[in-house]
C-alpha cells in the first residue's frame, strides 16, 4: 500500500517562490512585519499611478513610427480620466474627430489584413513598457505570413471594445487591441491583447480571444507574440473568433 503524500506544509514548499501573491508574509505581533507593510503601500501607490497617469502618446507614437509604421491617434467619447472611470460605455465609442481621422487613413492606405490598436485602458504603465516591444515582435511574425498591416492606432481613454469601430473604419479583417489591464497589487504593468475577426461596432465579447498578463514576470513578449499570431492565423483560416474558434480550428486541422 502506497504511503500518503505529505501535506504542502509538511513538504516545506517555498510558497513565496511559486507566486507573486501575498502569501507567507510572516507576522510581527498581531500585525504584518514592517517590510511587508511598506511593500503593500508601495504596490498600492503603483496601481493608483498606473490608473490615473496619462500614457505618453507622443513618445509612444515616435517609438511606433521608428518601427516603420504610420500612426493614427484617436480618442473615445470619455473626455477626461474621471469620466472614463465612471462611464465605461463612453470608452467604447469613438469621437467624431477620430472617425474622420480613420476614414482619411482608410482612403490613404486601403484595407488591411490586421490592425493593431493600442489603448491606454486601466494601466498606462503596461502600455508604455510592453506595447512597442510586442508590436515589433508581432509585425515581424505577420510579415513572415504575408499579412498586410494597417497604420497602428493609438487610442486614449479606451476600453477593449473601442477596437471594434476602429477595425470597422479601416476595413481590417482582424483587430488586435493591446490594452492596459486593471492593475493588481502584485502587477501594475500587465498588458492584455484582445483579438477579433471581422471587428465592427456592437461585437459581443464572446467573439474575442484574449492573451493576458503580458509583462516581465508574466507572459514574456516572444511567447505572447507567438500566441497572438497563431490566433490570427486560425481566425483568417476559419473566419471565426471567440468561443467557437477552438472547435473550428480543430475541424480545419482534421481535413
Amino acid at each position: 500500500m502506497a504511503a500518503e503524500a505529505p501535506a504542502a506544509g509538511e513538504r516545506g514548499l517555498d510558497l513565496k517562490a511559486m507566486t507573486d501573491a501575498r502569501v507567507a508574509l510572516g507576522r510581527f505581533g498581531a500585525g504584518l512585519p514592517t517590510k511587508a507593510q511598506l511593500a503593500f503601500l508601495l504596490d498600492h501607490a503603483r496601481a493608483r499611478e498606473a490608473v490615473w497617469t496619462a500614457a505618453d502618446r507622443q513618445g509612444l507614437g515616435a517609438r511606433v513610427q521608428a518601427l516603420g509604421f504610420d500612426v493614427v491617434e484617436v480618442e473615445s467619447l470619455a473626455e477626461a480620466r474621471s469620466v472614463y472611470i465612471r462611464r465605461p460605455d463612453l470608452g467604447r465609442r469613438l469621437s467624431e474627430r477620430s472617425q474622420q481621422a480613420l476614414r482619411a487613413a482608410k482612403a490613404q492606405h486601403g484595407a488591411a489584413d490586421v490592425v493593431i490598436v493600442v489603448g491606454d485602458g486601466l494601466s498606462s504603465s503596461a502600455v508604455e513598457i510592453n506595447a512597442v516591444p510586442l508590436i515589433e515582435a508581432l509585425s515581424g511574425l505577420f510579415r513572415q505570413k504575408g499579412l498586410s498591416l494597417a497604420p497602428v492606432v493609438l487610442a486614449s481613454q479606451a476600453r477593449v471594445a473601442l477596437g471594434d469601430p476602429v477595425g470597422e473604419a479601416l476595413a481590417a479583417r482582424v483587430s488586435v487591441t493591446l490594452i492596459g489591464e486593471r492593475p493588481g497589487l502584485s502587477a501594475a504593468d500587465s498588458l492584455g491583447a484582445y483579438i477579433t475577426y471581422g471587428p465592427k461596432s456592437g461585437t459581443p465579447d464572446s467573439r474575442r480571444n484574449c492573451v493576458s498578463n503580458i509583462r516581465d514576470g508574466g507572459m514574456a513578449i516572444p511567447l505572447a507574440a507567438d500566441a497572438i499570431a497563431a490566433l490570427v492565423r486560425n481566425m483568417l483560416a476559419t473566419g471565426i473568433s471567440g468561443v467557437g474558434l477552438k472547435d473550428a480550428a480543430s475541424r480545419l486541422a482534421s481535413f
